[in-house]
């Protein structure tokens, strides 16, 4: 006690004063216990447990400030004369240490009796069912999420002498710099919400309560940013980064993939934290490096530091860190209070221009097994729901001010100031509509929209050069209906064909709404997703030689009926009338004449079911894009053809069912799988028959048989199913090279097995024109691999065909190779 005060007294009794913090580069996240030294004094000590240290001088030192801390490169500043001079403020030197990730030290293996850091892993992992939050019967607490995106790496001079920016070089003056690294806070949301979750079954509730979202009034976007899908449970065995799953170093074969050290131990609020670390084993698997403190009496985790593996496979991403820190609630139970992702994403190179984003997540008023909560849950139509009240996005700044859980630094609070600047300027909405006219193909004029600019013009054999001109309303002519039509002409057959249609939208979630077409164009096959159709400038310069075009006249009246459930189930009930002209080497009109001047007239009636549990939505204002379902996808179709309505000549059934799901299984990758088969029961010409979907071009289509034409088989039943494994980096990582390019391998295989009735035979085959070929009963089938992720962005696929024997000469049926683009993490 004498000598602590002794101390002191001398400390602050001398007259010069360093202090400061160590925080990390990237999240600005402080680094407690850090060491601290000065070289040539030979004296040092250890930040406290928020990162701050403190020293005391008779008179300014000439000396080296070294910082340094596990797993980070040592941070080294001279102190001059002429330093302190030009920084200090009085007697007193103020430092914030930026320590930056990337000190790799090769760990040498050395036999020991007892493994510390093995021991200590397998320690918090028996502990793992009493200390995951998710141990309890049901829980809740307020959430405060805060997103904000900058923009990395920018030269500020040269970006004012870019004559297109100079209106807006008032941005620039939010510009900052941190680590050596110039930044532009240029986005800010926030969302306060209550969560509520119970363990057996799982469900979960949010209310989003406030909302604050500039420039963006998307109510699924406000969502995402709630807490529902942004949860990060580092007591998993797996934890999701982007469309990855990396190994926790918390998993329960944690170390299988880590090695652990254990490397000091200190008191935090008379508790005794011991520092446990942890590098990978191998390099170019999805994992982490880092380092955690765990409480010695419960091994609860108190904080965790992840951080990107030098060599893990992902892309675009040159740094990455996820902190989470957890506080002892009712003296015995330890929750998590703050949660914060950083990621620096590079998409041109490391050293070029980037963009950080910074998700900060904080967590109050915790409360566990409680009936109130349980109540809160029985409001829920779905196992997950989240629930925006009406006031959310409206509320007053009075509001933001008492109910955050931290205060706005400078920079956050300029970003609200700036975007609400920019959308006022006439200038900024010309150059952001420009940018989405070139990137989505769609251009608004007034209450109108044209485009798509990438089927405005284009070449085929049949109609010569194209020219087509797309022309729909948008959200500020009508909110809930839809107008769009097109019109094009063939400078070769010199015709026009032309599409109306409209959609009305009478509830959006669950989804309600009416469409109706009518279309009088060509077309030469069934359309698969994700294709590209012939109607586009880019299938001119793809399409395979030497394989005929097929084209026929259609013209169609459709009118159908959307219908959506809370549950996910859906139905859409359907009627189309189509009447065909085959005009390009196909089988022509005239086999099918029966005399009544109605052939290939054809009405039907159809309605599909379909079950996606728990699927969400990205939507715009009048489309939507699926973002997956956590369960398999389930759908049903029943038609009927329905002879002497408008003229129709056929009666016949069809059926049609499939399942298909995308189910990450971490560590080995991702598999998809789609089952489907069908029947029509009725002879019927081979339009209204099913076609086997084949691909004509080089664009790898998963959904099309890549080494088969279109019409090229035609069935009347038939069952199949597509699957592919993508492994991730799998056998690539081994190889110095392709680990660093970050190769990625995958294979897949496509079957159908088909057959036809010989009434259907007789009419479609026995003629001069037939080029159709029937299954009959065998397995068509299709392997392939190849490499993903070229690149970071093209596919390349080696196909093979294997059924049916024997095999046709051609070498090119046999074989394919296929290319396609692949934008992801």
């Amino acid at each position: 006690m004498i000598v602590s005060c002794t101390s002191a007294l001398i400390g602050y009794s001398q007259s010069k004063i360093i202090t400061g913090y160590i925080k990390d580069g990237l999240s600005d996240e402080r680094i407690p216990f850090a060491s601290i030294d000065f070289i040539n004094a030979k004296a040092g000590k250890l930040s406290d447990s928020s990162g701050a240290f403190t020293f005391y001088f008779d008179a300014w030192p000439t000396d080296t400030l070294e910082v340094s801390y596990v797993g980070y490169k040592d941070y080294k500043l001279f102190l001059s004369p002429e330093y302190f001079r030009q920084n200090a403020t009085g007697d007193t030197l103020f430092l914030v240490v930026p320590l930056d990730r990337g000190k790799y030290e090769t760990a040498v293996i050395v036999k020991r009796k007892i493994d510390r850091g093995l021991l200590m892993w397998k320690r918090i992992v028996r502990r793992k069912p009493y200390n995951d939050r998710y141990r309890f019967d049901n829980y809740s607490y307020e959430l405060y999420n805060k997103l904000e995106l900058d923009f990395n790496r920018i030269n500020k001079e040269r970006l004012k002498e870019i004559k297109l920016l100079r209106p807006f070089g008032f941005i620039l003056e939010n510009a900052d710099t941190s680590n050596g690294t110039t930044f532009l806070p240029v986005f800010l949301t926030e969302t306060i919400s209550d969560y509520y979750a119970q363990k057996s079954p799982f469900k979960s509730r949010e209310i989003i309560k406030a909302s604050k979202t500039l420039g963006v009034k998307n109510e699924s976007i406000t969502k995402f940013l709630g807490g529902t899908d942004q949860n990060v449970n580092i007591y998993a065995n797996f934890i999701p980064v982007f469309d990855k799953q990396f190994v926790s170093p918390l998993s329960d074969n944690g170390d299988a993939y880590y090695r652990y050290r254990v490397l000091d131990t200190q008191y935090v609020n008379k508790r005794r934290l011991i520092h446990l670390s942890f590098t990978p084993k191998r390099r170019g698997e999805n994992t982490f490096e880092g380092d955690c403190w765990v409480h010695d009496t419960t091994f609860a985790i108190q904080k965790m530091n992840l951080f990107l593996s030098k060599d893990a496979n992902i892309n675009f991403v040159e740094k990455l860190s996820l902190i989470q820190e957890y506080t002892m609630v009712n003296d015995s139970s330890w929750f998590i209070s703050k949660d914060k992702f950083v990621v620096d994403i590079a998409p041109i190179g490391k050293t070029r221009f980037g963009v950080i984003g910074r998700k900060t997540t904080t967590y109050r008023n915790p409360q566990f097994d409680l009936p109130t909560i349980s109540d809160a849950i029985n409001h829920n139509k779905i196992k997950q729901e989240v629930v925006i009240e009406p006031d959310a996005r409206d509320q007053a700044d009075s509001f933001w001010k008492a109910n955050r859980h931290e205060e706005l630094n400078k920079n956050e609070k300029a970003i609200y100031s700036m975007i609400d600047t920019l959308q006022k300027m006439p200038l900024f909405q010309k150059y952001t509509n420009t940018i989405s006219f070139l990137a989505t193909g769609y251009k608004s004029i007034g209450n109108w929209d044209i485009g798509p600019w990438y089927n405005w013009f284009t070449y085929n054999s049949l109609e010569g050069f194209r020219m087509r001109f797309d022309l729909s309303t948008n959200y500020g002519f009508n909110k809930n209906l839809l107008l769009h039509g097109y019109l094009a002409y063939g400078f070769g057959d010199q015709q026009f064909k032309y599409k109306a249609d409209a959609m009305y939208i009478f509830k959006r979630n669950p989804r309600l709404s009416i469409y109706g077409s009518y279309t009088k164009d060509l077309e030469n096959g069934q359309i698969n997703y994700g294709e590209i159709s012939p109607d586009n400038i880019f299938a001119i310069a793809i399409r395979k030689p030497g394989v005929p075009l097929k084209f026929m006249k259609v013209e169609e009246y459709r009118l159908e009926m959307f219908k959506e459930w809370t549950s996910g189930f859906s139905i859409t009930p359907t009627v189309i009338r189509k009447r065909f002209d085959p005009v390009l080497n196909l089988p022509p009109k005239s086999l099918y004449d029966d005399g009544s001047g109605n052939s290939l007239n054809n009405f039907e009636a159809s309605i599909m079911f379909r079950f996606a549990y728990l699927e969400k939505f990205l939507e715009s204002h009048f489309y939507r894009v699926s973002m997956g379902s956590p369960y398999p996808i389930i759908e049903f179709k029943y038609s009927k053809g329905m002879s002497g309505v408008f003229g129709s000549n056929y009666d016949y059934h069809k059926l049609f069912g499939s399942v298909y799901d995308y189910i990450k299984i971490p560590p080995y990758g991702s598999i998809y799988y789609n089952f489907f088969g069908g029947r029509t029961y009725g002879t019927l010409p081979y339009m209204l028959l099913d076609v086997v979907p084949g691909n004509e071009i080089y664009y790898y289509n998963k959904f099309a048989f890549s080494l088969m034409n279109r019409f090229q088989y035609i069935t009347d039943r038939y069952a199949g199913v597509i699957f592919e494994h993508n492994f991730g980096n799998g056998l690539f990582r081994f190889i110095p090279l392709t680990r660093r390019l970050k190769f990625r391998q995958f294979y897949n295989f496509k079957m159908i097995n088909g057959n036809l009735s010989k009434e259907n035979y007789d009419l479609n085959f026995n003629n001069s024109y037939n080029t159709f070929q029937n299954l009959g009963g065998k397995t068509y089938l299709e392997v392939g691999t190849g490499v993903d992720n070229i690149f970071k962005f093209f596919r390349l696929d080696l196909v093979w065909r294997v059924l049916p024997t024997p095999l046709p000469e051609n070498h090119i049926e046999r074989f394919g190779v296929f290319g396609s683009f692949r934008l992801g993490f």
